[in-house]
């Protein structure tokens, strides 16, 4: 919705601030300061309120665990000087500081997870060409060979630590057909050949004397042959390690700075959160809760951390079943007409503001009623002279927005009184002056009653249009039983019924429609009749929407010619 007709109120956010109660009476000051509304304080923190400690606090260690993985890529006991104050850092709202971390670490990361399957897959496979290289010596074997499974026999790799093998091969040695062994350091490789029958008792007692499967490739090669294709591979792996190092090592240094900034900050609210965590444990913790407008978020983050030691604030959107309080943010000129609509009720939170044209409507209507310029300088001078004197308080905000709607109101006046030439009403005839309107035609339209009235309906008729419209446009938001056929019988009873009664009861007839167009008019104004009916039936019931339809056409017509005080006034003056 446009906010030159309509506006709504501030979003709004919940706040909730935890701090140790010493500091609450320094934190309520703050917030207020600050512009928070509806804060209170409870006595005592909820489960839910530590746990959120608890939750902030193990994010905080995410991401210096985070920026820790990138900085192992930084030799240790290098310098760095930081161009910016960690305290910038720490005082903005976690949730800023947790996108840009993410957002900074998470190539990175990216990267120095690459690096480390590529240091896995380099060291796996020279740990299988160490262990094969033994077997190699003896016999050589194709791959497939030593790990290969039948309908009647299967071969197995298998590593035995030293000291276990020989009382594992006096366990297996009447299940094997046949065997290889070789030794290196404190291990044993043992190639075996055997029945498909005997492979889980086999293999179960590898297991239990410590032992483990080799995993062979699954390739058409000698062992000879692996032996050079495995240490081509580990070469390759450990030419893209070194480059993605490299790499890393680079991005790391680019962003070394702030990557410092970050952590040092973060390492500082992670040992506040700790200290605010045993604090709440000792129940000497207090939780202060309010509302504030979503755009001053940052700055009251900010100036909370600023003034406060130990201080933990989580922010929220509000959720459907609560009502915030209601903060308008209109635009400095309409702003003073916010008076006028708090007269009636404030809007709630999740209401359209009609102040927009509320100020339109009473600055033009007021304008249109007093229309002399003699009265709107005076008036305009008494504000700004005289009314001061019958307030206690002129510097209030109060008393200001109330001087402002008189100088904004009483500026149309002026205008209107200038155009229609009216000073003092007509006191310049008495000096022989016919006309001083710089515009006759207004003038015309103003000083006639009838003209007057009838340009008075006019603006009721539209004024009071825009309110239905905007009813119909709520109904079908909040999905309102029977507002639409209601609103729209009204609009068809006032589009067919307004030229018929002026031609039927007036006798005044619109160009362009014949006397067939008017019979066709009646019933149009029937089936909006009949529309407004069903609506009444449907929102009240078959009893009562039976006889309040009627009201609905009377309160129409009332609305519309209530406005004619607008030519009495007018005239009047």
């Amino acid at each position: 919705m446009m906010p030159i007709i309509l506006n709504t109120p501030d979003p709004m956010v919940k706040v909730r601030v935890m701090t140790a109660k010493d500091y609450s009476n320094k934190a309520l000051k703050t917030l207020h300061r600050a512009g928070v509304l509806h804060v209170e304080e409870s006595e005592e923190l909820r489960p839910v309120d530590r746990a959120a400690i608890e939750n902030e606090r193990g994010q905080v260690a995410e991401l210096l665990t985070d920026i820790d993985d990138v900085l192992v890529y930084i030799l240790k006991g290098e310098r760095i000087s930081l161009g910016e104050d960690i305290e910038v850092i720490y005082t903005r709202p976690f949730s800023e500081t947790d996108s840009e971390v993410r957002l900074l670490c998470t190539k990175l990361s990216n990267m120095h997870q690459r690096a480390v399957k590529l240091k896995q897959e380099a060291e796996g496979l020279k740990g299988l060409k160490r262990y094969l290289e033994l077997l190699g010596q003896q016999a050589d074997l194709r791959l497939r060979d030593l790990n290969f499974s039948g309908s009647y026999l299967f071969s197995r790799v298998f590593i035995l630590p030293g000291e276990t093998y020989e009382t594992c091969y006096n366990k297996l040695k009447d299940y094997l057909f046949g065997s290889m062994v070789a030794t290196m350091e404190n291990e044993t490789v043992l190639h075996i050949i055997a029945k498909v029958e005997n492979q889980k008792i086999i293999e179960s007692t590898v297991k239990d004397n410590g032992g483990k499967i080799l995993p062979i490739p699954d390739e058409d090669l000698t062992l000879k042959e692996f032996m050079g294709a495995a240490e081509d591979k580990i070469h390759s792996l450990e030419e893209e390690l070194a480059k993605i190092n490299e790499e890393i090592e680079h991005k790391t240094r680019e962003n070394l700075e702030k990557l410092i900034l970050f952590r040092e900050a973060l390492s500082a609210e992670n040992e506040r959160l700790s200290v605010l965590e045993k604090a709440s444990e000792a129940k000497y913790v207090t939780l202060i809760e309010g509302w504030i407008p979503e755009n001053n978020v940052e700055d009251t983050v900010s100036e909370l951390k600023e003034n406060i030691g130990y201080v933990f604030i989580d922010t929220r959107k509000p959720e459907q079943v609560e009502e915030p309080p209601t903060k308008m943010r209109n635009l400095t000129a309409v702003r003073p007409f916010e008076v006028i609509v708090n007269l009636f009720g404030t809007p709630k939170y999740r209401e359209w503001d009609p102040t927009p044209i509320i100020a339109y409507s009473f600055a033009f209507f007021y304008g249109l009623m007093l229309g002399d310029v003699v009265y709107a300088a005076l008036i305009m001078l008494f504000a700004n002279r005289g009314l001061r004197r019958f307030v206690d308080d002129p510097e209030s905000e109060g008393f200001k927005l109330f001087q402002r709607i008189l100088y904004i109101s009483c500026g149309v006046a002026l205008v209107i009184g200038l155009l229609t030439g009216t000073y003092l009403g007509n006191f310049y005839e008495l000096f022989g002056i016919e006309s001083l309107a710089l515009a006759e035609g207004i003038k015309a339209i103003l000083g006639n009653p009838i003209s007057f009235i009838v340009l008075s309906l006019i603006i009721g008729l539209v004024h009071v249009n825009i309110g239905h419209v905007l009813a119909l446009i709520r109904g079908i938001k909040e999905k309102q039983k029977g507002v639409a056929p209601g609103k729209a019988g009204l609009f068809i009873l006032q589009i067919a019924g307004i030229p018929w009664i002026m031609h039927a009861i007036l006798h005044v007839d619109i160009p362009l429609l014949t006397a067939q167009i008017y019979s066709i008019l009646l019933y149009i104004v029937l089936l909006g009749v009949i529309l407004i009916v069903a609506s009444s039936v449907m929102q009240k019931g078959a009893f009562i929407g039976g006889i309040f339809w009627l009201f609905d056409i009377t309160g129409l017509l009332g609305d519309v010619m209530s406005y004619c005080r607008l030519a009495g006034v007018g005239l009047a003056t």
